[in-house]
């Protein structure tokens, strides 16, 4: 898994990572101090020592470039945190759908709701968030009353111990003439 970063931060891993190699550390102890795997760390200095400090350069991420820029998607980012009531939605929650139309009317450029998931993952680095359901009536007052009043009430107390209210079986000879 790739580790978080950009890739000029993580090329600075790796060239830290041969500094306190160069400075007599061990690769243990530079993997310990760069939260790196070991083979990571050894992997960075066969590399270096092949090619040079040039083996360590970032290279550029695969796969196609996000069609928002970097200052777009810090824009877009602000008017998400905004909210969805101040982009003239009735209710304050974001779906792929209402984020996708923002997209298209602020900036022109019409995503899928697959791709805005992946902007909002990748992109802008957030995560899915479910909204917590609570009636529109609900009175928190009420509700912290009960919890304090009424609820230890009805909760159920740990007993004390001792012994059952279930009597024990009388023993019933197994012959009863002998008895």
């Amino acid at each position: 898994m790739r580790p978080r970063g950009t890739a000029n931060q993580l090329e600075d891993r790796r060239r830290r990572a041969i500094a306190l190699l160069r400075a007599g550390k061990t690769y243990r102890s530079v993997a310990r101090t760069l939260k790196a795997s070991l083979s990571s760390v050894v992997r960075w200095y066969q590399a270096y020592r092949q090619e040079g400090l040039r083996a360590l350069r970032a290279r550029p991420s695969p796969g196609r470039p996000s069609r928002l820029s970097e200052p777009q998607q810090e824009r877009l980012r602000r008017l998400l945190v905004a909210g969805a009531l101040q982009a003239g939605y009735a209710t304050d929650l974001w779906t792929l759908q209402r984020i996708a139309k923002l997209i298209e009317r602020q900036f022109g450029v019409r995503y899928t709701t697959v791709g805005v998931w992946k902007l909002l993952r990748v992109g802008l680095d957030w995560s899915w968030q479910k909204p917590e359901r609570r009636a529109t009536q609900r009175d928190e007052a009420a509700i912290e009353r009960w919890k304090r009043q009424t609820w230890p009430h009805i909760k159920k107390r740990p007993t004390a111990w001792g012994p059952s209210r279930v009597p024990r079986r009388k023993r019933v000879p197994a012959h009863p003439s002998r008895g």
